[in-house]
């Protein structure tokens, strides 16, 4: 497998579907996605039946940690060998172009190998692949138990390149026609259509040529008007930043004994342009369950004078306010907390997106017993479903720019954690590649 040392790809072997799979059943959402709706995955496994699937390879974390996990892992690790050892995989080498469909909205993306030599996901990090939001390392541990002893990754992770001039990734859109369409089917429960082609190799070497130009560290410097001291940031997380987190320390425990000619060195990742118009950024809301303290006293008392809260009617009137601020005070929504609906206005704030400034004032709370437990949810119905709940409480946040990020990152580092999501639940990457790790 061919690897380009100096912009951290490789030219994987992927392993597909075997012929006569029924596709719409292997293909299944990011395991991070519909936390707080058992039923979703319930539905899932219904339909999946006792076809051959990725539900079965991975583990939703809407069950993680909880009875039954380990049989679970065990499970997974158990069907991974068995579906190599059944030919239900079809090896395939080279990249891979795919166009995911859904609401009338294309992306576009290119499946290759990352090399996790050249990733850190630790704060400050000035490495060529960077996290774009603060990594979570308590969440490690469990999905590090699912990888350690895994033959099979599965890819839900998307990783973003800044090309405004659109030179690697849409070129190959141009050419599709001429390439080998390896599948194109219906994803599941309404979630849209995905389709993958063969890349050329004379392609692939067009795409490497261009991942280079963007790596060139002059034009890394004019692009951003930064010095030529900063180092290159080339390839940025979009979703999935735990998932790479945790292939990261999985090889970084197992490269004292393996050496680097290792394959799980190398992550399997989609790559997109930040600048793809069916790239969307939508913003990640905030969900206490089991209030415990009065949300109100709390606010008041972290944000002073600075705090105000103003009631309206209703959730298109709080959605409107917050996807429109008008001054300079930040504007989030409340849902819940003892209240119908009303809106967070906070002058001098700490952060400057309005997720920072919530963040900070939710981590205190939390661990002082304020809720039982928080969830990160996509989606406005699902927020205010579960904010209106007894003892619940939802904040609303807004979007963030998606063209400001890479500039964002590398002169400020690390944005809060969960400051945005691509696309809402149901837009998240399904999993339908795999690569061998063992």
């Amino acid at each position: 497998m061919k690897t380009y040392d100096d912009i951290g790809i490789q030219i994987p072997r992927i392993y597909l579907p075997g012929k006569g799979t029924d596709l719409t059943k292997w293909a299944v959402i990011a395991c991070d996605q519909f936390t707080s709706e058992p039923e979703y995955w319930q539905k899932v496994e219904t339909l999946v039946g006792d076809e051959p699937s990725t539900y079965n390879l991975i583990l939703p974390e809407v069950y993680l940690e909880k009875p039954g996990e380990q049989a679970r892992i065990k499970s997974i690790h158990e069907k991974m060998h068995s579906y190599l050892q059944n030919n239900n995989l079809e090896p395939h080498e080279g990249l891979i172009y795919v166009e995911r469909s859904v609401d009338g909205k294309v992306r576009r993306g290119l499946i290759l190998c990352l090399d996790l030599e050249c990733y850190d996901f630790t704060r400050g990090s000035t490495s060529l692949v960077r996290a774009t939001e603060g990594t979570i390392v308590e969440r490690l541990p469990p999905r590090m138990k699912i990888r350690t002893g895994a033959e099979l990754e599965l890819p839900h992770i998307l990783v973003l390149i800044d090309d405004p001039e659109r030179t690697v990734i849409e070129p190959v859109e141009k050419l599709k026609g001429q390439l080998e369409k390896i599948y194109d089917f219906d994803l599941m429960l309404g979630s849209g259509h995905l389709t993958g082609y063969a890349v050329s190799s004379a392609l692939q070497e067009q795409i490497i040529t261009s991942l280079r130009g963007l790596s060139d560290p002059a034009t890394f410097a004019a692009k951003y008007e930064i010095g030529q001291d900063k180092p290159v940031l080339l390839f940025a997380m979009g979703d999935g930043n735990h998932s790479l987190a945790t292939a990261k320390a999985v090889w970084e425990k197992m490269k004292p004994e393996v050496g680097l000619d290792h394959p799980a060195r190398y992550a399997l990742v989609e790559v997109e342009n930040v600048h793809d118009e069916g790239l969307e950024f939508e913003p990640i809301h905030r969900i206490l369950f089991g209030v415990q303290h009065d949300i109100f006293a709390a606010l008041k008392g972290w944000f002073g004078t600075n705090f105000s809260y103003t009631p309206v009617a209703s959730p298109e009137e709080l959605v409107k306010a917050v996807d429109n601020p008008i001054g300079t005070r930040q504007v989030i929504g409340l849902v819940g907390g003892g209240k119908e609906f009303g809106l967070l206005e906070i002058a001098n704030p700490s952060s400057n997106l309005p997720v920072g400034t919530l963040q900070a004032f939710l981590d205190p709370f939390i661990n002082e017993g304020g809720a039982n437990r928080i969830d990160y949810i996509h989606g406005k119905e699902i927020i205010f479903k579960l904010g209106a709940q007894p003892g619940n409480a939802a904040f609303y946040l807004p979007a963030m720019p998606k063209s400001g990020l890479f500039k964002t990152v590398i002169l400020d580092g690390a944005l809060p954690r969960k400051t945005f999501s691509m696309g809402e639940a149901r837009e998240k990457r399904f999993y339908m590649e795999a690569r061998k790790i063992a």
